[in-house]
């Protein structure tokens, strides 16, 4: 008996290595997914310092140095932003959680995929409200958030709307996230199936590299879990698409019933709202 306890024993740590490598190699997955994207983004920044630097060496009057000392002073607070999102996204902070400010973690996402949510000409709204700091692991729910912002872009090939919301929720326990594109939706056939690993609804990744394993969404649910949270969608063909994050404000020892909820049925986006 106590030999099947080892082998069990040894099995649960085998399979939290092998989870751990794979959450691992997620967030590298992600991180490099927006390499090319930022990369270029930083050229552009240095191409805008460059060339102010330039006109304020050719151009000796006082005025025309103090504009190109301000571009030049705004292109490098940008470069240090971008330096900043991708330097968060790249630390291993396995086991920390930290108080958090969602919002912050929010516009550091947007920050590494602007360039790409304008060439497809992607309306960002933010609706922020006044909530407290979540205790999270911030280069985790960073790694959601940007999954989430890929896959509405990828529902908007024609550009549209996309509305992220931070709120509190009615009881005060916990704090909702919620990320909403106007697209393409989801079939109701195939929502209940979308957390599962290597099921996708896209045929392969796009022009961009990104989407089609079937692994984004599976990653997300995992982590959010571990995170005592809930993720939930709604959808509907041809109205769009909106996932809800809901982290509570304080951990406790054990997750709560029903943090394994991950999806419920497709509702009707009311036609008001559309793009």
């Amino acid at each position: 008996m106590s030999g099947l306890r080892e082998e069990l024993e040894q099995v649960r740590q085998e399979k939290e290595q092998l989870e751990s490598q794979l959450a691992c190699l997620q967030r590298s997955a992600t991180l490099g997914d927006l390499l090319g994207t930022t990369t270029h983004e930083f050229n552009n920044v240095l191409m805008t310092i460059m060339n102010y630097a330039k006109l304020g060496l050719r151009n000796k009057d006082e005025a025309s140095r103090d504009k190109a000392l301000s571009k030049i002073l705004a292109a490098s607070e940008r470069a240090a932003k971008i330096t900043h999102s991708v330097l968060g996204m790249a630390r291993n902070r396995k086991d920390s959680f930290e108080p958090t400010q969602l919002a912050e973690l929010v516009e550091e996402s947007l920050l590494l995929l602007e360039r790409e949510l304008q060439r497809y000409r992607v309306q960002v709204e933010l609706e922020f409200e006044s909530v407290p700091d979540v205790p999270v692991n911030g280069n985790q729910i960073q790694q959601v958030l940007v999954n989430l912002l890929v896959n509405a872009r990828q529902a908007m090939p024609e550009g549209g709307r996309l509305v992220i919301r931070i709120r509190p929720d009615r009881e005060g326990k916990q704090v909702e996230l919620s990320v909403r594109d106007y697209g393409v939706g989801i079939a109701q056939d195939k929502l209940p199936r979308i957390f599962e690993p290597y099921y996708s609804t896209k045929s392969g990744p796009d022009a961009t590299g990104k989407g089609g394993t079937g692994l984004g969404l599976a990653a997300c649910r995992k982590i959010i879990q571990a995170h005592q949270g809930v993720i939930r969608v709604e959808s509907a063909v041809g109205k769009g698409t909106c996932f809800t994050l809901r982290l509570p404000i304080q951990r406790t020892v054990a997750p709560p019933l029903g943090a394994a909820e991950a999806w419920e049925s497709p509702v009707s986006i009311p036609s008001s709202e559309g793009r």
